[in-house]
């Protein structure tokens, strides 16, 4: 006798196909249409997002520099702590070859690379593996005329910084900023004195193009850790005065009115200048990682935003040797560099700290070691899957890491 055929209804299996990950989806792809063309619905999408951010499904990228070919490149990290966090594999750019590209984001999984000295610029989705190469800008760069030589400057160069990949729920559309500096100089002067001017650039994913918005009288001093982009709105640390004088601000931008606004920095400590103040992301708020200077053992503290008021999540107390620190991996665990610019891990349940075997000593710059997580998604970005021309991916040679 033939068993009777049991069959789920097809909003369920959705519902259990959402919480698997993007790797598995995407050889699920091939199993039927219908399947195929679910995977891209905004719905399936937007569940299977909201899955990994309930799990908390971190990814994480280490950004380094080659030390013989002085090429950006990205160390990608188990995301599970018994495995020390070992690099899986190495992932390659070739498409800024001789460039060293900075990394902005993530916002829904997806990073922004942007080159500073070139109007060069990708967003990846490094979970799908599609790669979009963002337009060059075409807007005009302003003369400069300097009242105290009575001529008009010539422009020497044009740098791209301090930029923020974001979401604009009102139009379901990613966008890109960025600021500009516009370098002039007299070139008549045998040592001639820069000018500077500024402009800001805004990218729409929706019509792939650059338009220039109104600049903000305050500038990013700092680029945050990882990423700066939280619920709509992107954050840069800036500030006024200085030295004793100086007090800290927030710079922030609005994806969706793209309106610029100004917020204070509470005075965590008792001097700004004897402290750093390091913005970032931690679970999904504004927060801002505040240590020493100069001390040998350095304490960190962690402060975060909920509406407008800040609250003290944790301290760690006199950790020697540290100088600086990367971000947050997984249930709080802190990625830290050390005087010898090798990746410590503090470990927020044990309160221990372990130096992870990713051998940094052949890297160049060092110093520049970077963090930046992100949760899987299938967001898309109408670009192209990697090719080896963009991006190649190469696994790691063992277990010790590169």
């Amino acid at each position: 006798m033939q068993r009777p055929r049991f069959e789920l209804p097809e909003a369920l299996v959705m519902e259990i196909l959402s919480k698997l990950p993007v790797k598995s989806l995407t050889r699920f792809n091939c199993v039927c249409k219908y399947w195929c063309s679910s995977f891209q619905t905004p719905h399936f999408i937007s569940n299977n997002y909201q899955n990994n951010l309930e799990n908390n499904n971190l990814n994480l990228l280490l950004s380094r520099c080659d030390g013989n070919t002085f090429q950006r490149y990205f160390s990608q990290l188990s995301n599970e702590k018994y495995q020390n966090y070992i690099v899986k594999q190495n992932i390659h750019l070739p498409f800024f070859r001789n460039d060293l590209p900075s990394v902005y984001g993530a916002c829904h999984g997806l990073l922004c690379l942007l080159d500073p000295l070139k109007d060069k610029a990708a967003i990846w989705n490094p979970s799908t593996r599609e790669f979009k190469i963002l337009p060059p800008s075409s807007i005009q760069r302003p003369p400069y005329f300097s009242p105290f030589e009575e001529t008009y400057l010539t422009l020497d160069d044009v740098s791209f910084n301090d930029a923020a990949l974001g979401f604009d729920s009102k139009t379901d559309d990613y966008k890109v900023i960025r600021f500009v500096t516009l370098t002039f100089v007299n070139t008549e002067e045998q040592y001639p004195h820069p000018h500077f001017m500024y402009q800001v650039e805004l990218y729409s994913l929706r019509s792939n193009s650059w338009q220039e918005i109104p600049c903000p009288d305050y500038k990013p001093t700092e680029t945050p850790l990882g990423n700066n982009y939280v619920d709509g709105i992107c954050y840069w640390k800036t500030g006024t005065g200085a030295y004793l004088d100086f007090r800290g601000l927030i710079l922030s931008f609005d994806m969706g009115n793209e309106k610029f606004s100004i917020l204070p920095i509470p005075e965590f400590v008792g001097s700004f200048p004897e402290y750093h103040v390091d913005l970032l992301v931690f679970n999904g708020s504004l927060g801002a990682i505040v240590y020493p200077r100069e001390r040998i053992d350095t304490s960190f503290d962690l402060w975060v935003t909920n509406e407008g008021v800040w609250t003290k999540q944790f301290n760690i107390k006199s950790i020697s040797g540290v100088v600086h620190p990367l971000g947050f991996g997984k249930n709080g665990d802190l990625f830290l560099r050390d005087t010898n610019d090798e990746v410590l891990l503090f470990d927020a349940s044990t309160q221990e700290l372990k130096e992870l075997q990713i051998n940094t000593y052949l890297d160049h710059f060092r110093f520049d070691i970077s963090l930046h997580a992100y949760l899987e998604s299938l967001v898309h970005i109408n670009g192209i899957q990697e090719i080896e021309k963009h991006v190649i991916r190469q696994p790691a040679r063992d277990a010790s890491n590169e």
